[in-house]
């Protein structure tokens, strides 16, 4: 199995206090994570690694691997960037021996490198929050995380229920961050919010004055942002510095969710203010259930994971790239087939609620239910899983602050009933 993303952290599953930006969901900013029959798991995360590749692999060896085949995993470098992506995947594919599914790719590499994986009959399990994939007639793409527009709208959600009336949203240039700006925009006005400024700012300057002054003078109530760390930390200092040493509160996306950017950010405006005035949404799957206990008595198990291992236990993106190798390997189970492009068609049938279908919370739960020739349903760790036409399974979002101590408090919940009432408002449901 190969992970292929814009950052490099797939294997490795950061937890609720660091999780990585949405684009590197679960891959760190350039990895590509592999899963073979036969070989050994390594990875090439510029990340602190939270957890081991064996992470993925312990349980279902441990269970008898796949159809009596030992996985493994391997990381491949991307680099973040759509061209190195596009020649690490052609590499990875030619050089992995019995490669059986990819954990990637992210946002920044998914366009390009996705059609190539899919060429090949490899099934994926990409984090790439990308809307481009909301309707994708990609057979080999499977996705587990909202995506990026969805985020837009939960972020609107919460700038409602708080009372503010006056928004801006201040966002990066690059391909990521304008991803969340269109559903943003619409479901901030559908609630019936005034977008008072909206700010597209090249990331890598030294100063956004300019931008700043204009957004002082907008008036807005709440600052809805995604940019860079250094650059949100740049603006954000000159904000409040030209702002009477004032902030206003921000809601950030879920790419700002991560070590780096809260160290740009505290150290540029101070702690005590960052902890007052930020808050920033991330997909959400409740620590709790089978399927959750399963993944973390896994995580826990795995040797060298960093201490304490139990932070990293309720990550959403963890729990998905978790749950995308055990469906993996179920599906190719219930298919008694390795091959690929066997038991890619296989996905649906070991994660939908049917008559007689067994609920499966683990592995070797569901490789039993099989060899007894029943039907199952696997409720993993991010809880139930249900592919639309698609391909895409998507659950809902937690709204997290920020401690000096480094903790992410959880703030309030959003289910995906919640956000499909705003994305739909028309529905009947």
């Amino acid at each position: 199995m190969t992970y292929i993303g814009t950052e490099c952290e797939h294997p490795h599953m950061p937890s609720r206090r660091f999780r990585r930006t949405r684009a590197r969901a679960l891959v760190a900013a350039a990895a590509v994570l592999a899963v073979s029959a036969t070989a050994a798991c390594s990875s090439s995360s510029s990340q602190p690694e939270a957890v081991k590749n064996s992470t993925l692999t312990a349980e279902v060896n441990a269970a008898g691997g796949v159809l009596s085949n030992k996985v493994a995993c391997s990381s491949v470098d991307t680099r973040g960037d759509p061209a190195d992506a596009v020649t690490a995947a052609a590499k990875m594919m030619a050089t992995t021996p019995h490669l059986f599914g990819v954990l990637g790719p992210s946002s920044d590499e998914a366009s390009a490198t996705v059609p190539m994986i899919g060429a090949n009959k490899i099934p994926m399990f990409a984090d790439t929050g990308e809307v481009a994939f909301d309707r994708t007639k990609e057979q080999y793409f499977w996705r587990m995380i909202p995506a990026d527009d969805v985020a837009g709208y939960a972020m609107a959600l919460y700038a409602h229920r708080k009372g503010y009336l006056r928004a801006a949203a201040v966002f990066g240039n690059d391909i990521a961050a304008q991803a969340v700006v269109p559903a943003l925009v619409k479901g901030w006005s559908a609630l019936g919010g005034q977008l008072v400024l909206n700010q597209k700012i090249t990331v890598g300057q030294s100063s956004y004055q300019p931008e700043v002054e204009q957004l002082i003078a907008a008036k807005p109530q709440v600052i809805f942002t995604e940019a860079t760390p250094q650059a949100n930390a740049t603006y954000l200092a000159e904000l409040q510095q030209l702002n009477g040493g004032r902030l206003i509160p921000v809601i950030g996306s879920s790419a700002t969710v991560e070590p780096a950017w809260y160290t740009a950010v505290s150290q540029a405006i101070g702690k005590p203010a960052l902890s007052k005035y930020y808050v920033a949404e991330e997909p959400y799957a409740p620590p709790q259930g089978g399927g959750w206990q399963a993944y973390s008595k896994a995580l826990l198990a795995t040797a060298g994971v960093a201490k304490p291992a139990s932070q990293w236990s309720d990550d959403a993106y963890s729990m998905a790239n978790y749950d995308g190798f055990i469906v993996m390997a179920l599906a190719a189970n219930a298919a008694k087939s390795t091959s690929p492009s066997v038991w890619n068609k296989f996905i649906p049938a070991v994660t939908t609620a049917s008559p007689g279908a067994v609920v499966v919370h683990s592995y070797a739960d569901g490789v039993a239910a099989l060899k007894a020739g029943k039907k199952i349903d696997y409720v993993g760790a991010t809880g139930l899983i249900v592919f639309n036409q698609f391909h895409n399974s998507t659950g809902g979002f937690e709204i997290a602050g920020w401690q000096p101590n480094g903790n992410t408090p959880l703030v309030t919940s959003y289910t995906a009933a919640d956000i499909a009432a705003l994305i739909n408002p028309n529905a009947k449901g």
